[in-house]
């Protein structure tokens, strides 16, 4: 089984190196977002008594059922479920890191402004 953490820092630095992107760490947990708005949620670094190391991304595509056949994978929380969120549990037997790095990628698409998803597409 692929380390958890590595997995992390890949998707971390996969998502920073999409345009117009930084890390925030609202509520003590890392997130990447596009101008304000999240796309990846990361949690926090190491686990907690509360806290299973997850990831969470916005799916539009079939790949939102895919993601769900994740073991423990789950509609994410606080309503973001309804609107396409999963969160997946870095410790599951996972896709290939390149699916997953789809997945970021899906993510950021669907919350990203169009000038970024432009600039993504090497569009001017």
């Amino acid at each position: 089984m692929r380390n958890w953490h590595d997995i992390r820092d890949e998707l971390r630095n996969f998502a920073l190196g999409l345009p117009e992107t930084h890390e925030d760490h609202p509520w003590g947990e890392s997130v990447i977002k596009v101008n304000k708005k999240v796309f990846l949620f990361l949690g926090m670094e190491e686990p907690t008594e509360k806290w299973d190391p997850t990831f969470g991304v916005k799916l539009l595509s079939e790949t939102h059922g895919h993601a769900l056949t994740v073991q423990g994978a789950e509609p994410s929380g606080y309503g973001l479920g309804k609107a396409g969120w999963v969160t997946v549990p870095f410790m599951s037997e996972l896709p290939e890191t390149e699916i997953l790095l789809d997945w970021v990628e899906e993510s950021y698409r669907a919350i990203a402004p169009k000038r970024a998803i432009k600039l993504l597409d090497g569009q001017p």
